[in-house]
């Protein structure tokens, strides 16, 4: 098979604004916030295979390949439908890790979104969407690919139009973990 599909943008977000608005039995947080694409993108290129192993180079430093959310990602979609095929996954890490701008969510939806499609799987954005939270709570708002108000632990989405069309990010290189801030 080895066919090869390249160029797959992989956005950051940021938080325009996160209000708690309570802790659920399961531990996570309920939340509002507002979702916004940014520059930079990760780029992901896929490298269908034969046979159903799932192989990853690039991404974060020192992040072993099983952990990675792209890995975690095309495996669950595997699981979701039955598809035999595999995958080599390429990543392109432009988003700084651990700055709160989601690159490992986004690199999963994107990878779910790019699987589905080249893989044949039919899933809707809907089911891509619930595959996606299984993975994390950011990553059903990257599979949707629009601005969106977020409830819940953030998979509640109503889509919205940005009102600013840029804004500046700095990036103070201070890796700061979500558990943490929560």
């Amino acid at each position: 098979m080895s066919q090869r599909s390249t160029g797959w943008p992989a956005p950051a977000k940021i938080n325009r604004f996160l209000h708690i608005t309570g802790r659920r039995p399961d531990g996570y947080h309920a939340l509002q916030t507002l979702f916004q694409f940014i520059e930079p993108c990760d780029g992901l290129d896929f490298t269908l295979t034969d046979g159903p192993e799932i192989t990853r180079d690039g991404g974060v430093a020192g992040l072993p390949a099983a952990d990675d959310l792209v890995v975690r990602a095309a495996r669950a979609l595997q699981a979701r439908t039955g598809c035999r095929a595999g995958v080599h996954i390429h990543v392109d890490k432009r988003i700084p890790a651990g700055a709160g701008l989601g690159g490992g969510s986004s690199d999963a939806a994107t990878t779910l979104v790019a699987l589905n499609a080249l893989w044949g799987c039919g899933l809707s954005g809907t089911a891509l969407e619930a595959v996606g939270l299984e993975l994390g709570a950011d990553v059903p708002v990257f599979v949707r690919g629009r601005a969106a108000w977020a409830e819940g632990v953030g998979e509640r989405l109503t889509v919205v139009e940005a009102d600013r069309p840029w804004l500046v990010v700095v990036d103070p290189r201070v890796e700061v973990s979500t558990a943490a801030v929560f």
